[in-house]
């Protein structure tokens, strides 16, 4: 049975992609959008932004219709440990 051979471009072109998801995964920031509390209706970032703003940063989640839904008000609670990475979170 004859072998087939890999390009050595493949290989490496692989092992690029499987480094940079790597790097880009472990310790990477938790999405965020800026909702009320109250309600969980999504906000314009200037509301979390400004001092007087009425909103707070609602982390991981995605946003259905007017609300956030899916995450949480507190970053820890979301932090996303990706491949490689021990999973105690930092902040």
């Amino acid at each position: 049975m004859a072998r087939r051979r890999l390009r050595s471009s493949t290989v490496v072109l692989g092992g690029m992609g499987v480094l940079a998801m790597a790097i880009t995964s472990c310790g990477s920031e938790p999405d965020k959008r800026c909702a009320d509390p109250s309600d969980l209706t999504s906000l314009p970032s200037y509301e979390c932004d400004d001092s007087s703003g009425t909103g707070s940063y609602y982390y991981g989640g995605r946003v259905n219709g007017a609300t956030v839904e899916g995450g949480s008000f507190d970053k820890s609670a979301v932090d996303r440990g990706g491949f490689g990475c021990s999973g105690s979170g930092g902040g």
